[in-house]
């Protein structure tokens, strides 16, 4: 008899202050990795699926982003920069002495 079967692992590479694509918040995002690996006798031999994904601390929508955009952020979260761009939305700059909600 043979067991063999899939074990799931999730990594926590970054965490950034990106704009949401779906809320428009600017907010702390989770850059995660999701690795799937074959197990024989349950024990885990070999990723056969990566996916790298955010998710928005605010509304909790998960984004799944591609391995390069995931190094990417990952660079841009080590410099200290920020990735507002990762959803085609720019974190605005406030003026000094502006309340953030006056128009």
């Amino acid at each position: 008899m043979i067991i063999f079967g899939t074990k799931g692992y999730l990594y926590q590479l970054a965490i950034l202050t990106l704009v949401c694509g779906h809320c428009g918040n600017p907010s702390a995002h989770t850059l995660r990795k999701r690795v799937t690996k074959f197990t024989l006798f349950f024990v885990p031999l070999f990723p056969f699926s990566t996916k790298y994904g955010t998710q928005c601390t605010f509304c909790g929508v998960e984004q799944t982003i591609t391995k390069e955009q995931a190094e990417q952020l990952q660079m841009q979260g080590a410099q200290g920069g920020q990735g507002g761009q990762a959803y085609g939305q720019p974190q605005s700059q406030q003026q000094p002495g502006q309340h953030p909600y006056q128009h």
